[in-house]
């Protein structure tokens, strides 16, 4: 099954999604729409049997920052973020991003943290 891609578009939609991280495993990713190598790691991480929540720099710029400022990782695009327990558990950006580790966390799985 093919990820589901949910659009998030506000900092009330963030601050619900690191509330419920307390219960599962939230995904995060920054995605540019003018980056070639987003758009790459974008098409593998659609391989994901899961929902996505996905910032689109182009439109949310200012809640990317947010989400920098929350978690305290440096802002990069494309970035996937994991977010448990309210706090980051996983984070890489570019062509270090892998979905198999994405897919274990939202399978329950534990992985290594960075």
């Amino acid at each position: 099954m093919p990820a589901n891609f949910i659009a998030l578009d506000s900092a009330e939609r963030l601050a619900e999604l690191i509330k419920n991280s307390h219960n599962h495993a939230v995904v995060l990713f920054k995605h540019s729409t003018t980056c070639g190598i987003s758009a790459g790691v974008r098409h593998d991480v659609a391989r994901i049997d899961g929902d996505i929540h996905i910032v689109v720099m182009q439109t949310q710029r200012p809640l990317a920052m947010e989400i920098a400022q929350l978690t305290g990782i440096r802002h990069e695009s494309p970035q996937a973020i994991v977010l448990r327990d309210g706090s980051p558990v996983y984070y890489a950006s570019h062509y270090d991003i892998e979905p198999e580790k994405l897919q274990s966390f939202l399978n329950g799985a534990e992985a290594l943290a960075n």
